[in-house]
């Protein structure tokens, strides 16, 4: 365990959600600004689920019902109070806010309660820098945390260990002088963007590499902790990082896979999204767009047993419909043509056979016990069989190359001789028959 992992683990810390109650007739939840109504418990639990990833210790929880947005402190004078006695009574020396703080409130609150105070942007960045493992993933954090740190450097403690200076909440101590920080910071945010430019080219050469070995490529995307990295596993042996744990996979990892007709595909796992993904992440997000927008296939992986699973459909879709809104990298119109949603962990709520009784569409599955996995990739290869176009090529026995790239890329339907040559009917895609076309 390193220092820092030491001195999250001592950190105590309180789990606050305010909420505002749905205007829904009949309805007792509450539904934070701007977002769908949802039960306000089932957001309590990712909040604490999202803190708990960190590694500090949660020593209190509270939901607490706005009857007004306060710009001093977001919460009531009441509720600001009784949260100051809570922490006083469990020792807790963070706060994290499931909210938008702006930084006025942000210091006001810390003022308050004698306690760090970071809100919903600040924790997802702080898991997204901890988790980043790619070149691209790590740099991009960097600057999504820096940027937000600028707008937050502000003359509000009296001991300089305790301003923000760091990366990361649980950082050393910070400068002393503002307009100084605010230089460097703007100076690192300039080279950041540099280096994520050449990253990014070098990433497109290799994407392009890609694009020459015609293999479909399948998209996991889901709402964070649906299940995707164990249903990758799961189709395709791999060992890639899968715990029960909110933000468990960050960079997108691609592997091959063969579907039962013997047909070869790529598998993409990418991010989990999330309700209220922080502006400054959105481009972090570019790498598993890309692979989501060239994807033949895109699987919507749903958590089915969670109580929100529709709410977080809905955020799903809601984000990358706005995150590819006039992008370069922007999904076609015809993107939800190529999905198909897959109703994870099925094991949870009696399995694949009573999923598939009572929902309406969906692929029912447990990636955990593989049950549902056979008509999956069943699926995946009528989908794919779906688009493909079938032809009859003459080849010249001394034509091995030619040949043997068909046996590669395409489905060998019939093969006979005669005449002095090969006669091969194949079923191709139309990528890969314009592929061969070009062929030397």
């Amino acid at each position: 365990m390193t220092s820092d992992d030491t001195a999250a683990a001592l950190t105590r810390a309180a789990v606050i959600l305010p909420y505002e109650r749905a205007q829904r007739s009949n309805v007792l939840e509450f539904a934070p600004a701007g977002a769908m109504p949802r039960a306000a418990e089932a957001r309590l639990a990712e909040a604490v689920g999202l803190a708990a990833s960190i590694g500090v210790t949660i020593v209190h929880t509270g939901i607490h019902p706005l009857r007004q947005r306060r710009p001093s402190t977001l919460l009531g004078e009441g509720q600001v109070e009784m949260i100051k006695q809570a922490l006083e009574e469990q020792g807790a020396t963070l706060v994290v806010v499931d909210a938008a703080l702006t930084p006025v409130q942000q210091r006001n609150l810390e003022r308050a309660w004698g306690a760090k105070v970071i809100d919903r942007t600040g924790l997802i960045l702080e898991i997204f820098g901890d988790r980043a493992r790619t070149r691209e993933g790590t740099l991009q954090v960097e600057l999504a945390h820096l940027e937000y740190q600028r707008t937050r450097l502000v003359r509000s403690w009296t001991h300089l260990e305790r301003q923000r200076g760091g990366f990361g909440f649980l950082g050393g101590p910070g400068e002393s002088q503002i307009e100084i920080d605010r230089r460097l910071i703007g100076d690192r945010i300039v080279r950041l963007k540099k280096e994520l430019e050449q990253v990014r080219r070098t990433r497109g050469l290799h994407r392009r590499a890609r694009e020459r070995v015609p293999y479909p490529v399948i998209a996991l995307v889901g709402y964070t902790n649906a299940g995707k990295s164990t249903l990758f596993n799961a189709l395709t042996g791999a060992v890639v990082y899968a715990q029960d744990q909110l933000f468990a996979t960050l960079d997108p990892t691609m592997r091959q896979i063969t579907l039962p007709s013997g047909r070869n595909a790529i598998l993409s796992d990418t991010v989990g999204f999330i309700s209220e993904l922080p502006t400054q992440l959105i481009e972090a997000f570019r790498a598993t767009l890309e692979e989501v927008a060239s994807a033949d296939i895109i699987l919507h992986v749903r958590d089915v047993a969670h109580p929100d699973s529709t709410a977080q459909r809905n955020d799903v879709v809601g984000v990358l419909d706005e995150m590819t809104e006039g992008s370069d990298a922007a999904l076609d119109e015809g993107w939800r043509a190529r999905s198909i949603e897959v109703l994870n962990k099925a094991d949870l709520l009696g399995g694949t056979e009573a999923i598939a009784a009572r929902s309406q569409g969906g692929l029912a599955v447990s990636a955990l016990t593989g049950d549902g996995l056979d008509r999956l990739q069943q699926v995946l290869d009528e989908r794919l069989s779906a688009s493909m176009v079938v032809e009859r090529f003459d080849l010249p026995p001394e034509d091995g190359a030619r040949l043997a790239w068909l046996y590669r890329h395409g489905e060998i339907i019939d093969r006979a001789e005669t005449e002095g040559l090969i006669q091969v009917t194949v079923r191709l895609s139309p990528t890969d028959r314009a592929r061969y076309a070009q062929l030397p």
